[in-house]
């Protein structure tokens, strides 16, 4: 099974996300995606999401220890309840995975092979030395961006078969059949139309924050970074007024998780909290200045996909003095359907609603 299938057609009319705050689902009618029925369902916080660390493959685990029962059973029942809020006959499923469970790398190439079937070989071969696991073992996909004289620019994705097996495994003892498996962020992007405007879009949430800049359907810039670890104390600041700030910005980010029915981790030191705020808001400059540098232009306005949300989202950057950049959701409340009511924030259907538009 492809990543991301380019030949097998429309995708599945039923999309599912998975996250470490908890499963969304959604149903769309056609490849317009206005979203005629969601559902979440939120996750325990010592339910972790199969991801990536170093040359871990991750798995499923419960309370830092290996996958058990209870963890894996939360895991399949929370995906089996989402999905049959939102669906009516189907059982095939567009997954949506977090960014943190795949690596999406920026390729170039002098020439490539026009056959996939031959040039799949070339890519692979090519993120050997550029994965933190085994290239010959992952589900692989790639997608030409952009192809000038001795010069071809490809996006490259690639996920180990363990991880994605642990994926397509609970989809199927929930009871549904996964179709396609997509990273969150690229998901999100699906849901952009095509037009020339760069965009520059932040996917944020509790263990993880990506950047990405896309322009006229071309991905310039896909940025994962890790929120999970813990912070050493020495990494405190000094000043005063700037810890206040750092405990000003999680606690829009706590109060957000709240009100998506997922609190912040109540494991994590407040110093772990403040370095994680100050995380999210240092890679958004880091976009940014990439944008600027890139496009020649400021970006006019930061799109945010992702469990953070932009009210909060907007708080971070102010409290870190980054911007002024115009905030809002990547969603509009336009493509929800009559019947959808508010209940599910918008950012949290980034994804589903990308992995629908097709």
């Amino acid at each position: 099974m492809e990543i991301l299938p380019r030949t097998l057609g429309t995708r599945p009319r039923l999309a599912c996300e998975v996250r470490a705050e908890g499963v969304v689902a959604a149903r769309a009618e056609d490849a317009s995606a206005v979203l005629e029925a969601v559902s979440r369902v939120a996750l325990a916080e010592e339910v972790v999401v199969p991801r990536l660390s170093g040359a871990d493959t991750g798995a499923f685990a419960a309370s830092g220890v290996s996958a058990g029962s209870s963890g894996r059973a939360a895991m399949v029942a929370a995906v089996r309840t989402a999905l049959e809020a939102v669906s009516l006959k189907g059982r095939d499923v567009t997954l949506v995975v977090p960014d943190a469970a795949v690596r999406v790398l920026l390729l170039d190439f002098d020439e490539l092979p026009a056959k996939e079937a031959e040039a799949l070989p070339v890519v692979r071969f090519r993120l050997k030395k550029l994965l933190p696991f085994d290239a010959d073992d992952a589900a692989v996909s790639f997608q030409v961006m952009a192809t000038a004289k001795e010069s071809i620019q490809v996006m490259a994705v690639a996920m180990p078969h363990a991880v994605l097996t642990d994926y397509e495994s609970v989809v199927r003892e929930a009871g549904f059949e996964p179709g396609a498996v997509l990273p969150s962020t690229l998901a999100a992007l699906a849901g952009l139309g095509e037009g020339e405007q760069p965009r520059l879009v932040v996917n944020a949430g509790r263990e993880g924050v990506t950047t990405a800049i896309v322009k006229g359907g071309v991905l310039l810039l896909h940025r994962t970074v890790d929120l999970g670890a813990e912070v050493p104390a020495a990494t405190a600041s000094a000043d005063p007024a700037k810890e206040q700030a750092a405990e000003t910005s999680i606690a829009a980010i706590a109060a957000r998780m709240a009100s998506a029915g997922s609190p912040a981790p109540a494991t994590s030191s407040p110093m772990s909290q403040k370095a994680q705020a100050n995380e999210v808001a240092q890679a958004v400059s880091v976009a940014a200045a990439y944008f600027e540098d890139t496009l020649e232009t400021a970006p006019s306005v930061l799109l945010v996909a992702g469990t953070l949300g932009a009210e909060a989202l907007t708080g971070v950057l102010d409290d870190a003095y980054v911007g002024p950049l115009a905030v809002q959701e990547m969603v509009e409340r336009q493509t929800l359907g009559a019947g959808v009511t508010a209940a599910v924030p918008l950012g949290w259907l980034a994804g589903v609603r990308g992995a629908l538009a097709n």
